[in-house]
């Protein structure tokens, strides 16, 4: 099917109607099903309940590599749902360009999201042809590595400080039954792997070298090479993880199975779920305890064009609930992630959560590979570590190769 050609011929028959909200359903679908997800999720639903309307809940098992193939295929297909979420980002350009997300400008403009979202760069990647079509909801950065206390005690080694010590404690580790490092079986996760080695090995600067200029010359360069290095021993650690979910994968690390896991802030749900506190229970090193950068990527509503008029008033009503203080201090605090605006009291937060919060206090972020690349470049990349990560007879060398050849390609 062609997307443009397709929407083009929907967006004909649309109305975008403003106005003040009467009480009605609207149907979100998001990705957000692990324990620790849904609670914050149950955040969102809350306070939109609150204003008289009703969220249907509409989760999709099975992360966003999953979900985003049937979101697109309803709105592509004419079942636009009330509210979708996508990573901030480029996920969504191809839908925006066809005309099947409506324009929230006016509502942005009213709430003044230009003067509360923090860093700015958050509302940029919202932005197309100066207009704003989704509403970010949150900071989540994928440069952490995750440390079980217990494992390391059992172990008899020292919690490691940094990506370098944590290799080092791999064999300790394997010798006590302790699986090192958590990788799951989804694609994205041993692709989000590499790209949190590249910030933390390579640095800033190599990192947007590759995915910000596409500079295939440095991605097929010594600096990432590496880093491929650095990738063949997480998949020399990670041999033995044996599930498929990210949360699966931290669990482990929550009950003691697995030594460490490099994922995003999100896993605070899921250890906070299961009663764990942050420097007691667990350890936390951003940036693998090397390189301490925030990436600015999170996630994000879009609001697909309805020809339902209340509908359509209850978006706005919902884009409103998702910005306000409350409703962001409530959600991510149980998300793990941090809030997108400047101006709220995160007292509560947990000794993780605070190191993130100096992080961008300090400004030292960056923007993500959602971001930088194209949905099908992405798509390329995770291909590629999936194979890497399931098969061990391809050489580091090789992959570099095929990793530089999707660089040049890359939009």
């Amino acid at each position: 099917m062609n997307l443009r050609s397709f929407a083009a011929a929907l967006a004909v028959t649309v109305a975008l109607p403003f106005g003040a909200a009467n009480a009605t359903d609207l149907e979100v679908t998001h990705w957000w099903t692990s324990g620790g997800e849904a609670a914050a999720v149950a955040e969102l639903a809350k306070a939109f309940d609150a204003t008289g309307n009703h969220w249907v809940d509409g989760a999709i098992a099975g992360a966003g590599s999953t979900a985003r193939p049937i979101m697109v295929s309803r709105l592509t297909g004419g079942d636009p749902m009330g509210a979708t979420q996508f990573n901030h980002g480029r996920q969504a350009e191809e839908l925006v360009e066809a005309g099947l997300m409506r324009d929230l400008t006016d509502v942005a403009t009213k709430e003044n999201w230009k003067d509360i979202i923090r860093p700015a760069s958050l509302l940029d990647s919202c932005t197309i042809d100066g207009k704003i079509y989704c509403a970010p909801v949150n900071i989540h950065s994928w440069q952490w590595l995750w440390l079980s206390n217990a494992a390391f005690k059992k172990a008899g080694v020292d919690v490691p400080k940094n990506w370098d010590e944590f290799v080092a404690a791999a064999p300790a580790l394997e010798k006590a039954g302790i699986v090192p490092l958590a990788v799951g079986g989804q694609a994205w996760q041993s692709a989000g792997a590499f790209d949190v080695l590249i910030v933390a090995l390579a640095g800033k600067d190599t990192f947007l070298k590759v995915f910000g200029d596409k500079d295939e010359e440095v991605a097929a360069g010594p600096e990432i090479a590496k880093v491929f290095k650095a990738a063949d021993d997480a998949r020399r650690m990670s041999k033995g993880t044996n599930v498929q979910d990210w949360n699966q994968a931290t669990n482990m690390v929550i009950t003691g199975k697995a030594g460490g896991q490099i994922m995003g802030d999100w896993a605070q749900g899921e250890f906070q779920l299961a009663g764990q506190k942050a420097g007691v229970d667990y350890t936390c090193l951003p940036g693998l305890g090397v390189n301490e950068v925030i990436a600015t990527g999170g996630d994000a509503f879009y609001f697909p064009v309805l020809k339902d008029e209340e509908k359509s008033k209850a978006q706005e009503v919902l884009a409103s609930t998702l910005l306000n203080p409350a409703t962001q201090v409530a959600f991510n605090l149980k998300k793990g992630s941090l809030p997108v605006r400047g101006d709220v009291d995160l007292a509560a937060a947990n000794d993780c959560m605070k190191k993130g919060l100096d992080i961008l206090a300090k400004g030292n972020v960056i923007q993500w590979t959602d971001q930088l690349l194209s949905a099908d470049s992405q798509k390329q990349k995770e291909d590629l570590f999936s194979e890497f990560f399931a098969n061990p007879s391809m050489t580091p060398e090789e992959a570099q190769k095929r990793f530089a050849d999707i660089i040049a390609s890359a939009d």
